[in-house]
């Protein structure tokens, strides 16, 4: 039963780490979710497996780096929703090597920078009926590491470097584009912010993917709980237009560099989504 008072947030990536606890954390709060995952929830968490069943939670699925799958759970998502109050870009990871998605670009930039501009503008109508809506982008303070940034090497880098590459580009692109873009959504009454969740221990048995060797030890024995990161995007629901573009870590809007280079990797990403994604 979809209550029309509630708040409905969808949440990409909601099956695990970060992504669960934020979808634990909205249910608690009296929103309803809208899943967009590529994988099951796990079958141990009864409270979320009870809430499926109640349809507080609604599950679409596909691999968001596969532009067909993607346009897919979109219009599955545009059909049955009737607004959104929140969307959270969630989904994403690191990888121990350069990977390419389908579409043939660098996958961490496919998954973490261009595909959450697709979905954010499939989903703005929805979003238009939210009351007030937001876009919360996860981005990672990884890049502030980055001694140069080259957006025409975002899609086919030339070299590979685990978090402080491929990885940290992309968190930083996405929050360039959210900042140029910005101005635009708030005309629409959309505010849209990225924040840093912070290095949360989301690492799984056998899979601590692109995080250097270095820092795995200290990521699995002091990284806080995935909750801490989803309590910092959850704490973003609060933010006023005014504070629209920004980029918080630590719950406070913190600077980031290359502001440049914004205009153009705006233009990248909606280029890629008027000439790739809309002619499918």
């Amino acid at each position: 039963m979809i209550h029309k008072k509630s708040k409905t947030a969808l949440v990409t990536g909601a099956n695990s780490g970060i992504g669960l606890e934020l979808t634990k954390k909205l249910l608690e709060k009296g929103w309803q979710v809208a899943a967009f995952i590529r994988s099951d929830f796990p079958e141990e968490e009864v409270e979320i497996q009870q809430r499926i069943r109640l349809q507080d939670i609604r599950i679409y699925r596909g691999d968001i780096s596969d532009f067909a799958q993607l346009k897919s759970a979109l219009l599955q998502i545009k059909e049955n929703e009737t607004k959104l109050d929140a969307l959270f870009n969630n989904a994403g990871g690191s990888f121990s090597n350069l990977r390419f998605s389908s579409q043939g670009r660098e996958l961490h930039y496919e998954i973490q920078t261009v595909v959450p501009f697709i979905i954010t503008m499939e989903l703005l109508n929805l979003l238009k009926k939210g009351n007030p809506a937001i876009v919360i982008q996860t981005s990672s303070d990884a890049f502030k590491f980055k001694k140069s940034f080259v957006p025409e090497e975002l899609a086919q880098p030339s070299k590979f470097q685990k978090l402080i590459g491929p990885y940290a580009s992309s968190k930083l692109a996405i929050t360039l584009w959210t900042y140029a873009l910005a101005s635009e959504l708030k005309r629409e009454n959309v505010t849209i912010i990225s924040i840093d969740p912070g290095n949360n221990n989301t690492m799984r048995k056998g899979k601590n993917g692109g995080l250097p060797l270095i820092f795995q030890p200290f990521i699995h024995f002091f990284g806080p709980h995935p909750s801490v990161g989803a309590s910092r995007l959850y704490a973003g629901l609060k933010s006023s237009p005014e504070e629209a573009g920004l980029y918080f870590s630590k719950e406070k809007p913190a600077e980031f560099k290359f502001k440049q280079h914004a205009p153009k990797v705006l233009l990248q990403v909606k280029s890629i989504y008027e000439n790739e994604f809309l002619s499918l």
